[in-house]
């Protein structure tokens, strides 16, 4: 099986990373949300700051059930960041 993965991206996100959705694969060294996280964050830029800054309004789901960041991955997998808004 392909060990390709979609990423989606919601809210303000889209504008931080200027995308909505990507594929990508899935490095043999990512094996769960955590590790995926750290993966995107050394693209640089916003990206550390999407995961860091914005953890406390991120809610992340794996095939559309919301997920923790030991929520493991596979090829196939959708994967969505979402963000939501403060008061």
């Amino acid at each position: 099986m392909s060990q390709q993965i979609t990423i989606l991206y919601f809210g303000h996100l889209v504008d931080m990373v200027f995308r909505e959705s990507e594929v990508m694969f899935l490095p043999r060294t990512v094996s769960d949300i955590k590790g995926l996280m750290e993966h995107l964050s050394r693209r640089g830029e916003n990206w550390p700051v999407m995961f860091d800054t914005h953890k406390d309004r991120l809610k992340i789901t794996v095939n559309k059930q919301f997920a923790e960041y030991d929520t493991p991955l596979k090829g196939g997998d959708e994967v969505a960041f979402v963000a939501f808004q403060m008061n």
